[in-house]
């Protein structure tokens, strides 16, 4: 097959991974639906977005190693019928507990369609157009968690939830049958040098371990204040039905310019200030979704994801720099601990918020801060060394 046109290419990934990324979140704005609809707790409703989480986090590393071994058209193929069947299992679900297990196992082979395409990217593009193409893969992430929230949030209130299963399903189908008959069957460029570094050897350098440790406390401040807006979103003073406090999630298009955006800010001021920033903005955020206004509300959710995808894009990039070897095994434990922080963030508020509500969720929150914001102050010590000893 010959080697597709750069344009069409990012549109294969865009395509693929905003497709895969809406199968995570789609319970999300309809969390009290399920819980009368089921009988379940706050808790418990709160599993079937989670347990997509943990599932990703589980399966991303053999996933990657996978990748290495084996073409990608089989991983791809074997990945989109499996996510297609979970949402059909979902959709057909009578107990709260098929669904929660027909989600884990969507997670465990959306990796399929995402991680391994990463690592497919990697070998077989150069560098230069890496970056563009890897530009389109964050948006897709962001665009499909979005389009995962008002695919389960809008398709509930004219038919039922379970609908909007069957048309991700569909989609899956769809942009997978498109993979396999338009990405190239074999490398467009030589496959560079095998990593050096293993995965322990990564985690024993400290600096590395606090980005990954910041990847994962600032998804889980993220994931829960968007798990659980449906129930602040639905209690007095706002009472907003199903439709409405789907269209606050249209916030969360925010991530697909401030990624591109931390990347400029970065380059000019530097990764630890860009991190202290976005952590900074974050807090801010924080505090003004506790007060009892749709407007302040609506101003701190646009605050924390543009605090959060800051933190995430210096992170990342940070990371890379500091790397001369171990990209590939890196930017997978990066990936594992954003998904692990994701579950732990979901499932420790929703023990939170059932004992005290939206304001303890916020106060936990503010306190899980302190790790990006350490990690940002580690960043600029390095950064302050590093100039010291050029001088």
């Amino acid at each position: 097959m010959t080697e597709p046109s750069h344009f069409r290419l990012q549109c294969i990934v865009f395509l693929l991974v905003s497709i895969s990324f809406t199968n995570i979140y789609i319970t999300q704005p309809v969390l009290p639906v399920l819980q009368v609809e089921f009988a379940v707790d706050t808790v418990i409703a709160s599993f079937t977005v989670s347990a997509v989480l943990l599932g990703i986090a589980l399966s991303n590393l053999p996933s990657g190693a996978l990748a290495d071994r084996l073409p990608i058209h089989p991983i791809i193929l074997t990945g989109g019928i499996v996510l297609a069947i979970g949402g059909l299992i979902c959709a057909l679900a009578s107990n709260i507990w098929v669904l929660i297990g027909a989600r884990f196992l969507q997670g465990l082979f959306i990796p399929a369609m995402t991680t391994c395409l990463v690592a497919y990217l990697a070998k077989t593009l150069p560098l230069a157009r890496l970056n563009v193409v890897m530009g389109t893969y964050v948006a897709a992430t962001v665009l499909g968690g979005m389009g995962s929230r008002l695919l389960g949030g809008w398709i509930h209130p004219p038919l039922n939830w379970r609908y909007a299963f069957v048309s991700a399903s569909i989609l899956v189908l769809i942009a997978t049958l498109i993979a396999m008959r338009e990405l190239p069957r074999t490398p467009v460029h030589p496959q560079r040098q095998h990593d050096s570094m293993g995965f322990f050897e990564l985690l024993k350098r400290w600096e590395l371990l606090l980005l990954f440790l910041c990847a994962a406390a600032s998804q889980s401040i993220f994931s829960p204040v968007f798990n659980y807006l449906p129930y602040r979103l639905g209690a007095p003073p706002f009472e907003f039905p199903t439709e409405l406090v789907t269209l606050v999630y249209l916030v969360y298009i925010v991530g697909i310019f401030m990624g591109p955006a931390a990347g400029r800010i970065s380059n000019r001021f530097g990764n630890g200030y860009t991190i202290v920033g976005g952590a900074v903005v974050l807090g801010i955020s924080l505090v003004l979704i506790l007060l009892p206004t749709i407007v302040a509300v609506v101003l701190g959710l646009i605050g924390i994801c543009a605090g959060f995808f800051t933190i995430h894009a210096a992170a990342v990039g940070s990371l890379n720099r500091k790397l001369s070897s171990g990209h590939g095994r890196a930017n997978a434990l990066y990936v594992l601990f954003y998904y692990v922080g994701a579950w732990l963030g979901i499932t420790w508020a929703g023990f939170v918020y059932k004992q005290g509500g939206w304001s303890a969720l916020v106060y936990t929150a503010l306190l899980l801060l302190t790790i990006p914001l350490y990690a940002g102050i580690h960043e600029l010590k390095i950064a302050r060394r590093q100039h010291l000893s050029k001088e």
